[in-house]
């Protein structure tokens, strides 16, 4: 019911190019244009998928009210994360690994924080995927472009502008190669998502 409320809701359309819609364990790493991100590439999953899936979202927000908690942890089961103040306790990436290491499939958002302007063009991506693509090298990276979500609920606003938005999922992005470093690899797997939305 809320995935068919949140697709009716965004008018989503997804679009497979490079991979199928099959059950196998993926981290989706995608553009940060709208708090709906995560909820949304959720939605867009077929059922077979959705259900072993989890997008991993900030515990600040997600936890604020009632209405959020109950949606981010029995509606998408969300792995809520720290943003602020991390300590070796709270470090995201334990629990990152941990749904990984339970037969879950993530869906992530590299850039930290939400574009400014879907136009400008995506931030900096953090270290966290790297870290995941070198311990967790059997689950796939499949990139995702997200477009319009950000003019559907723009930033600081309250008033829902109906619009079509569109989840782009790419080909696998090939696990970090032998002498690669850090940088290369996090340029690499951004440039990719920046290329899924130039795609006509």
């Amino acid at each position: 019911m809320i995935p068919f409320l949140i697709r009716s809701f965004t008018g989503v359309q997804a679009r497979w190019q490079g991979c199928e819609p099959v059950a196998r364990q993926r981290i989706y790493f995608g553009n940060h244009v709208s708090n709906l991100d995560g909820p949304v590439i959720w939605a867009a999953l077929p059922d077979h998928m959705r259900n072993t899936t989890r997008p991993v979202a900030a515990r600040d927000y997600w936890t604020a009210g009632p209405l959020r908690r109950t949606v981010s942890t029995s509606v998408l089961k969300a792995v809520l994360i720290e943003r602020k103040h991390i300590t070796a306790e709270n470090n995201p990436l334990r629990d990152m690994e941990a749904a990984i290491d339970a037969g879950s499939s993530l869906i992530i958002f590299p850039e930290g924080k939400r574009q400014g302007d879907e136009d400008a063009g995506l931030n900096p991506f953090k270290p966290g995927l790297w870290h995941l693509a070198r311990r967790r090298p059997d689950v796939e990276l499949i990139p995702v472009h997200l477009a319009n979500l950000n003019r559907m609920l723009p930033r600081g606003e309250f008033l829902f502008v109906p619009l079509m938005a569109t989840v782009t999922f790419g080909a696998p992005l090939p696990a970090p190669a032998d002498g690669e470093d850090k940088a290369a690899f996090l340029e690499r797997a951004r440039q990719v998502v920046i290329d899924l939305g130039s795609d006509p």
